[in-house]
C-alpha cells in the first residue's frame, strides 16, 4: 500500500507540474491609447466582446474581479481572479483559480506594443497550470483560443470604429 501511495503521490506532483501556454496577436490601427481606454473599459464588455462578455470590479493590483468568459463551442463560466499587473498602456495580468490552486490555474495577460506608426499590437496570452491541464488541453487549444481570436477581433473593431 505505501508503494501504491507514493507512484500516486508522485504522479499527481508530475501531473501538476503540466502546463500549457496559448498566445495570440492583432494589429489594431489606433494609438496605443485608445485600445487602452477600450480594454479597460469593462462596462463596455457586453457591447463587443464575445469571449469575455462582463468584468465587474476595479482593475488594481490585489483586487478580485468577477467575469464572465463564453468560449466558442464549450459551456460559459463565471470566474473570480485576482489583478497581478496593471501598467496602464503597457500591461494587464491576472490569475484566476478553478476550485482552489494547483487544480486548472490559468494566468491571463493582455498585453499592448506601440507600433510608432499610429498602430497597436495587442497580444493575448494565458499560461495554464494544473493537474486538469492534460485533460483540458484540447479544449485549451480549441475553444480557447478560438475565444481569445474572437475578442482580438472584437476588440479592434470597437477601437478603429470609434
Amino acid at each position: 500500500m505505501k508503494t501504491f501511495t507514493t507512484i500516486l503521490f508522485i504522479s499527481l506532483i508530475k501531473v501538476s507540474v503540466m502546463a500549457k501556454e496559448i498566445k495570440t496577436e492583432i494589429i489594431i490601427n489606433a494609438p496605443i491609447e485608445k485600445v487602452w481606454a477600450t480594454l479597460m473599459n469593462f462596462e463596455n464588455y457586453p457591447k463587443w466582446n464575445t469571449f469575455i462578455t462582463s468584468i465587474e470590479g476595479k482593475s488594481e493590483v490585489g483586487q478580485k474581479l468577477k467575469a464572465f468568459l463564453q468560449p466558442p463551442g464549450a459551456k460559459g463560466m463565471t470566474f473570480k481572479p485576482k489583478v497581478l499587473i496593471v501598467n496602464p498602456n503597457q500591461e494587464f495580468r491576472w490569475v484566476g483559480h478553478l476550485l482552489f490552486p494547483g487544480i486548472f490555474d490559468g494566468q491571463h495577460n493582455f498585453k499592448l506594443i506601440d507600433n510608432g506608426d499610429n498602430t497597436t499590437t495587442f497580444i493575448q496570452s494565458e499560461n495554464f497550470k494544473g493537474i486538469l491541464v492534460p485533460f483540458l488541453k484540447k479544449m485549451i487549444e480549441i475553444n480557447t483560443v478560438q475565444g481569445f481570436r474572437q475578442m482580438n477581433e472584437g476588440l479592434k473593431r470597437e477601437v478603429e470604429r470609434g
